[in-house]
């Protein structure tokens, strides 16, 4: 996602072969989480932490007692309809760090390549022309695997920005969750395309580590740290690498599948194409149901019927999505309070302080204070 460091100025973005085993796992059932609602739970598919604390087991990490620990219950990994929630897939991942005393944990092109699934969305993804046609539609059903990550392409000339990001956590996300979900995105354009697809640049949130070997063996790129966004910079000749399993009926029947799957929790799916397009659209501004309408190729009357038949409303998805992209920037101290203000398309930061102590009780610099004193607390 790209963000404005002022609110009239904005950031445009800066400018060895392995053969891998693609495994995406199938079920036959992909769930959603429920319909956007102020207190909407963000949270993870259990296949997707399944194989997550798989990698983990892997390292040597007692996933028994992690989920003892943390008072889960690990038969959840094996029910398709399971969800867990964004707080608690970091806390996994702490202990995880802290138990393996691994702080590149993940980082492994091969343990990526080995334990990433990515279940009826991978296997639509295998079935599109070329990578760019795949990235979309990865971009486009990435709900079906978390509801608290979102993926967005930003062209640069000809290449293309892949950006990662999270909303509704309330703590700090923790970097090695972060790092290996961009790398297994990457990992996944080199499986599609069976080719060294190498990223021209990568930009990472964490600060730049002592021992940079592991980052530059897994990116394999020039890489940034201390950047405000998880992303890397694709060449147009990758993006337009044509898939060899593609296959334009394989495509309909997966996307078929996905919609069967949607229909299941529900008329969902607007609401949560609504939310992304309000996540999109935010740094440049508050934008109107209008225009996030002409966006989904709606009519404006169209869009009100259909959020209304999902007990929502384009105000109440705006004011989540603030909300919860409030919480996670001030988490950050690297975002001064102004820019945020411009961040969440607030055009004075009176009415971001007004929205934060309807939100949370608190001014925004007291509620960033007691972030960071939970944070210290954890």
């Amino acid at each position: 996602m790209r963000v404005s460091t002022t609110c009239s100025e904005k950031n445009e973005g800066h400018t060895a072969k392995k053969s891998f085993r693609l495994r995406i796992g199938f079920t036959g059932r992909v769930t959603l989480s429920p319909r956007p609602t102020h207190n909407m739970q963000r949270t993870s598919s259990s296949f997707w932490v399944k194989c997550m604390t798989d990698m983990f087991s892997s390292q040597g990490v007692d996933v028994p007692l992690l989920f003892k620990t943390l008072q889960l219950n690990a038969r959840q990994l094996d029910d398709p309809l399971a969800q867990f929630d964004v707080d608690t897939v970091s806390d996994m991942w702490r202990l995880a760090v802290a138990w393996s005393g691994n702080a590149t944990l993940g980082l492994c092109r091969e343990l990526s390549a080995r334990h990433v699934n990515f279940d009826l969305v991978g296997h639509a993804m295998m079935s599109c022309a070329n990578l760019r046609d795949g990235l979309g539609n990865f971009v486009n059903y990435l709900a079906l695997i978390s509801s608290a990550a979102f993926v967005e392409l930003t062209p640069q000339g000809e290449d293309c920005w892949l950006t990662l990001g999270y909303v509704g956590n309330t703590r700090h996300l923790p970097r090695q969750r972060q790092e290996y979900s961009l790398l297994t995105i990457q990992t996944l354009c080199r499986l599609l395309t069976r080719r060294d697809v190498r990223a021209l640049a990568g930009e990472l949130c964490g600060p730049e580590p002592l021992d940079l070997l592991p980052y530059r063996t897994a990116f394999d790129c020039p890489l940034r740290f201390n950047q405000k966004a998880n992303r890397f910079l694709i060449s147009a000749a990758d993006l337009d690498a044509p898939i060899p399993s593609r296959c334009a009926a394989m495509l309909a029947l997966h996307e078929r599948m996905i919609q069967d799957q949607l229909n299941q929790i529900g008329s969902a799916n607007t609401a949560i194409e609504v939310s992304k397009k309000i996540i999109q659209q935010l740094h440049k501004g508050e934008p109107s149901r209008e225009d996030i309408a002409s966006s989904l190729a709606l009519s404006d009357r169209t869009l009100q019927r259909r959020l209304k038949a999902e007990n929502t409303s384009f105000q109440l998805l705006l004011d989540t999505a603030r909300r919860e992209l409030a919480t996670q920037y001030l988490s950050d101290i690297r975002y001064p309070l102004v820019e945020v203000t411009c961040m969440l398309g607030f055009s004075e930061h009176s009415n971001f302080s007004r929205a934060c102590k309807r939100w949370f009780g608190m001014a925004p610099a007291l509620y960033r204070q007691n972030l960071s004193v939970q944070s210290v607390s954890r």
